[in-house]
């Protein structure tokens, strides 16, 4: 993650909190998720909570018992985490050279899609296999390719951008002639705390993608879910604001419902992808 994300996330840190629709589900999910695949602990057990930001998984980590670490690159968000949570180490560093030796943790998480600012992804996993434990367990979220957000950014780019996606004819093209299993870096459109209109670029990955980077970091995959795939239904700019109006947050949340049922079975065509992997030895 370059300095420049950092720099971003800092601006940001004030209202990180203040969760979107569009967040809501997507931290209402992993918490779910996080706590029936990771519990129980061992005692003693020790977890890592890479690109922590305020502290939400970090929190979840440690009251389902584990002795917990959280480790992010943006100061301004580790200040929060530290008032929020004081008893918990955190420490300011890059993923792509954590501060930790060897095995040193039992489980890891990375979500809030921390993999997509990173400027090496392959190696930030690696990191995350190298410090974790054998049999230890990793909980990784991304932000994916093949989704229906996909599709309403590339008609929205057609049609002049009404949806706000930030994308033109051309690059929407440009991302439409890559292949299938290659994912692409995308300029999000992001309202910062002042009222300025910033970007984050992300990257997309594939499913291949993803696979392959755990199996280079000797991580097996054990189990995978999507979360913002029925839901998609609503191009995610819509969602991305305070509030909704009262009938639209009905409709929101009949198709958070109907994600939730299926998100073993979405993990391919969501926005966001869930995986659990394992290292192996």
């Amino acid at each position: 993650m370059g300095s420049d994300v950092a720099h971003l996330f800092d601006r940001m840190a004030a209202s990180y909190d203040r969760l979107e629709p569009w967040y809501e589900h997507l931290y209402a999910r992993l918490e779910t998720i996080a706590r029936t695949s990771l519990a129980p602990p061992r005692p003693g057990a020790r977890a890592l909570d890479a690109g922590c930001g305020t502290g939400f998984q970090t929190a979840w980590l440690r009251d389902l018992g584990f002795v917990t670490h959280g480790a992010d690159l943006s100061a301004g968000l580790l200040d929060v985490a530290r008032r929020k949570l004081p008893a918990v180490p955190f420490a300011r560093a890059d993923l792509e050279a954590l501060p930790y030796r060897d095995g040193a943790f039992d489980a890891v998480t990375c979500c809030g899609s921390t993999l997509s600012f990173v400027d090496a992804p392959a190696r930030a996993i690696a990191e995350l296999g190298r410090v974790l434990r054998p049999r230890g367990l990793v909980l990784l979220e991304c932000e994916q390719k093949w989704s229906l957000d996909l599709a309403w950014a590339l008609a929205s780019a057609v049609a002049g951008d009404p949806l706000g996606y930030g994308l033109t004819p051309a690059e929407a093209w440009r991302q439409l002639a890559r292949p299938i299993g290659e994912g692409f870096h995308a300029d999000y459109p992001v309202a910062l705390p002042d009222g300025a209109q910033g970007y984050m670029r992300l990257r997309l990955f594939t499913m291949a993608e993803i696979a392959a980077m755990l199996r280079a970091a000797g991580l097996v995959t054990r189990r995978a879910w999507g979360i913002h795939a029925v839901t998609n239904v609503v191009p995610s700019t819509v969602l991305h604001r305070p509030a909704l109006p009262r009938p639209l947050a009905a409709v929101y949340r009949a198709l958070c419902a109907l994600d939730t049922a299926l998100a073993p079975v979405t993990s391919r065509c969501a926005n966001s992808v869930v995986v659990l992997a394992e290292k192996v030895g």
